[in-house]
């Protein structure tokens, strides 16, 4: 029969029997600790696990947390690393353990592995493997148990320093791929995103280009606007950078560098938002011509802060221009010893890709003033050989930038299409619309003139 002032969890439409054993723990634990002060730890530990089954038998979570920190600082303080190991493994795992025993024994430990936030606690050299066990142990222990996702997300980042600092970069990615930490409801905003970055920093590095995307997906570029996660915003985009230079996106690297550009705490380091804005200028330079390229670049040439980048300023405006570029620019030298011509294995590659966007405006420009051309005049014009500039005509017409025709026996460029007679009547009728309109137009305003005299 449950005792007075009983009360408990619902179980077969009754309530469990709840036990006060506050008296019996202070009476053992004195007693626990004074063994394990004699060096009697497993006799201590032994009177402590009686004393633990009837608290949890009992329902008396509080004298039950107790017991269980209790037992682990009593192995902390004896050294006895296998002791604590196996003592929380133990306690944790009982049947019918509660939530706030198995939540206190975790939140107990992890100061014993862990420093504040989620870096390895730093220890001598010959501690580090129980360190390391112990992370192992209690990220075991955490797996599948919603009230502990934040420490399991801890943990499982601890883990992946730890053998990222040992060298073994792909099973550091590995572990962190393994939290879903989207997923978690009990993490903020701030530290989700937090975690993706680590995630997506140790998939590029690893060299899995796949998993970052799918990864960087995960962050709401919404979210990254917010004037408390700018330093965030600074980084997701860097990393993104590094994925689309992988990629060799030229227009998305644009985009990511404008975005660290635009970046609030960016703007107060003239050094650091010059940078970011020339690489955004370069990038939309190497870019397939586009809408939203000629957008970006309106848009970058109204902002006064490019006044002082006279070389990105100029390039930008070339590329705006309906004018024929002459190759190589006046600034060639200075727009070569940029970072992106000059680091990394990438640097050939962005230069010949910009002698082609050369070649391309250049191109775009002659289509609109000439209907046909001879071939030999226009590789005169552009400074081409003959073969490259078919090359390069065959290549925008493959992609449906322009249209052209080649007559290599007349050696004679075509830029507009043949049309039907059916399409010329009906640009002419079109045309006579129009100029009827212009005419009523006319005639009403001149009536109108009339009449106010």
């Amino acid at each position: 029969m449950a005792s007075e002032g009983a009360s408990g969890a619902a179980s077969g439409g009754q309530l469990e029997e709840k036990v006060d054993l506050t008296a019996e723990c202070d009476a053992k634990i004195p007693q626990a600790e004074s063994l394990a002060e004699s060096g009697q730890l497993q006799q201590a530990l032994a009177l402590l696990a009686g004393l633990e089954k009837k608290c949890r038998v009992g329902n008396d979570n509080a004298s039950l947390t107790r017991v269980c920190e209790t037992s682990l600082q009593l192995c902390k303080d004896a050294a006895d690393d296998e002791a604590l190991i196996a003592t929380l493994q133990t306690l944790a795992t009982r049947r019918s353990q509660k939530t706030a025993a198995v939540r206190a024994l975790v939140n107990k430990a992890i100061p014993w592995c862990l420093s504040e936030g989620y870096m390895p606690l730093e220890v001598p050299a010959n501690q580090i493997e129980a360190r390391d066990k112990l992370v192992v142990a209690l990220r075991e222990i955490t797996d599948g148990k919603i009230f502990l996702e934040a420490e399991r997300a801890r943990l499982t980042r601890a883990l992946a320093t730890i053998k990222e600092q040992e060298g073994d970069v792909a099973a550091a990615a590995d572990i962190l791929q393994e939290v879903h930490v989207e997923t978690y409801g009990s993490l903020s905003k701030k530290e989700k995103v937090e975690f993706i970055l680590e995630q997506m920093r140790l998939t590029l590095a690893k060299q899995d280009y796949v998993r970052a995307a799918i990864v960087a997906g995960k962050v709401s570029r919404k979210y990254l606007l917010e004037e408390s996660v700018e330093e965030y915003k600074v980084r997701f985009y860097t990393l993104l950078a590094e994925y689309h230079r992988h990629e060799k996106d030229a227009l998305e690297l644009a985009k990511d560098f404008y975005a660290i550009y635009s970046t609030p705490t960016i703007l107060k380091d003239d050094a650091k938002w010059k940078e970011a804005l020339q690489s955004a200028v370069l990038f939309l330079a190497l870019s397939p011509y586009g809408n939203e390229q000629q957008d970006m670049m309106n848009r970058i040439t109204a902002d006064p802060l490019l006044e002082q980048l006279p070389s990105s300023q100029a390039l930008i405006q070339l590329m705006l221009k309906q004018e024929i570029i002459n190759y190589p620019l006046v600034q060639q030298a200075e727009i070569e010893s940029w970072p992106a011509f000059t680091v990394g294995d990438l640097a050939q590659h962005w230069k010949e890709i910009f002698h082609r966007r050369i070649i391309q405006h250049n191109i775009r420009v002659v289509s609109k003033y000439y209907k046909r051309i001879h071939g030999a005049r226009l590789a005169q014009l552009l400074g081409l050989p003959v073969d490259r500039l078919e090359e390069e005509i065959s290549m925008m017409v493959s992609d449906g930038s322009v249209f052209a025709k080649i007559d290599r026996p007349k050696d004679i460029v075509r830029f507009s299409a043949a049309q039907m007679p059916e399409a010329v009547l009906t640009s002419w009728a079109a045309d006579i619309d129009k100029l009827l309109d212009l005419v009523e137009s006319t005639t009403q305003l001149i009536q109108k003139e009339n009449m106010t005299q």
